[in-house]
C-alpha cells in the first residue's frame, strides 16, 4: 500500500488540524503518518502528531534544508503550511524542495501569494475584478482631511489582527499611523463577519465553498462560529476563485454590510477555523488524501447547514523538562 505521509509546518496550537487528518486517515484506511515541525517542544500540537521536528525559524539559512531533511527522512508526500510568514518562503524554494524530495507543497501559485500576502495588492485585485472592498484612505485623503471617523488601520503585510486598530478620532490617527509599521487606513465597516473556507483541486478547480459566520474570535481567529449555506456569498466566493484560481485550502474574509458584500483579506492555507467547515462534512483533509491518490473530484455543498461551533483551551502536562 502506497503511504501519502503528511507534514504540518508551524505546528503551534493546530492540534485540531492534526486530528481532522488522523480521522481522514482512518475512516479511508490509508497508510498515512502526520508529522509535525515547529520551532519550540513547547508548541501543544507536535504532541498529536505521530512524529515531530524541531527545525529552525522561518528566514533562518538553515530553515530550507531542515524541511528536504525531514521530507527525505519520513517520505513525505505533502507538505502543509499553516501561517502567513511561511508562504513567501515556500513560495521562493518551492522548485528546490520540491525538485529535491517526493513532496509537493500544498501552495497556490506565485502570483496568488503575492497578491494575498500584501494587503494593498488584495485590495487592487478585488477592485480590479469587480468585488466589493472597504474604501481605502490615502495620503491624498489624509492630507485634505477626506475621510470620517471611526477609520480602520492595519499593517500591509499583517497577519492575525496582529496591530490592527479601531481609530476613533485625529489623536488616534496621527498614533496609530506612526505605530502600525506600513499600514493601510481604511473606512470601518459594520456588518456580519465571515470566514470561507475555500477547498480546490491541484488544478484549481473549487470542490467545497463554506461560509462561517464569525460569532466570537479571540487573537484573530475565530472561537465561535455558524455554518451559513448564504448563496450570495457562495456564488460571489466562487466567481472569485476562478479568477484567481487557487490550490488547496484558503480562507476569504469579508463582511456582509447593508451596501453589499465587503472582502477584506485572502488567506492562501488553512486557518484557524477550518476544523469548523471539516466537521461540518466539507472534508479538506479527506479530500486531500483522495487527490494524492488520484481521484477526480466534484464541486458539492454536501456539508451540514447553520451547525454552530465553539472552540475551548485544553491542556497537556508534558513527561519531562523542556528548555526555557
Amino acid at each position: 500500500m502506497k503511504s501519502y505521509n503528511v507534514l504540518i509546518l508551524s505546528a503551534g496550537r493546530r492540534v485540531e488540524l492534526i486530528k481532522c487528518f488522523k480521522k481522514a486517515r482512518e475512516r479511508l484506511g490509508i497508510d498515512s503518518t502526520i508529522i509535525a515541525v515547529d520551532i519550540s517542544d513547547t508548541a501543544p500540537a507536535i504532541y498529536f502528531a505521530d512524529k515531530y521536528y524541531l527545525i529552525p525559524r522561518i528566514g533562518d539559512p538553515k530553515y530550507i534544508d531542515s524541511l528536504i531533511n525531514v521530507c527525505n527522512s519520513e517520505n513525505i508526500a505533502l507538505i502543509i503550511p499553516t501561517i502567513d510568514t511561511e508562504l513567501l518562503a515556500l513560495m521562493e524554494n518551492r522548485a528546490e524542495i520540491e525538485n529535491k524530495t517526493n513532496a509537493k507543497i500544498l501552495l497556490s501559485r506565485d502570483e496568488v501569494i503575492t497578491i494575498c500576502r500584501n494587503k494593498n495588492n488584495t485590495i487592487q485585485f478585488f477592485e480590479k475584478y469587480g468585488f466589493g472592498v472597504p474604501r481605502q484612505i490615502t495620503q491624498f485623503d489624509l492630507e485634505k482631511q477626506n475621510y470620517s471617523f471611526p477609520l480602520f488601520i492595519k499593517p500591509r503585510d499583517g497577519s492575525s489582527s496582529i496591530n490592527t486598530f479601531k481609530v476613533n478620532c485625529k489623536e488616534e490617527l496621527e498614533f496609530f499611523n506612526k505605530y502600525v509599521n506600513n499600514p493601510i487606513i481604511q473606512e470601518f465597516i459594520l456588518g456580519k463577519e465571515y470566514s470561507i473556507d475555500v477547498f480546490c483541486d491541484f488544478e484549481s478547480n473549487p470542490i467545497t465553498i463554506v461560509p462561517r459566520l464569525r460569532m466570537a474570535t479571540r487573537s484573530g481567529e475565530i472561537s465561535k462560529g455558524m455554518i451559513d449555506k448564504n448563496r450570495e456569498i457562495i456564488d460571489e466566493v466562487k466567481r472569485l476563485i476562478e479568477i484567481m484560481k487557487p490550490i488547496g485550502h484558503i480562507t476569504v474574509q469579508c463582511m456582509k454590510t447593508q451596501k453589499g458584500i465587503k472582502y477584506i483579506e485572502i488567506n492562501p492555507r488553512f486557518g484557524g477555523g477550518a476544523p469548523m467547515s471539516i466537521d461540518a462534512g466539507a472534508d479538506s483533509c479527506e479530500n486531500l488524501y483522495r487527490l494524492l491518490s488520484g481521484e477526480k473530484l466534484n464541486y458539492n455543498e454536501d456539508y451540514e447547514d447553520k451547525a454552530v461551533f465553539v472552540r475551548f483551551d485544553d491542556s497537556i502536562k508534558l513527561d519531562r523538562n523542556v528548555e526555557i
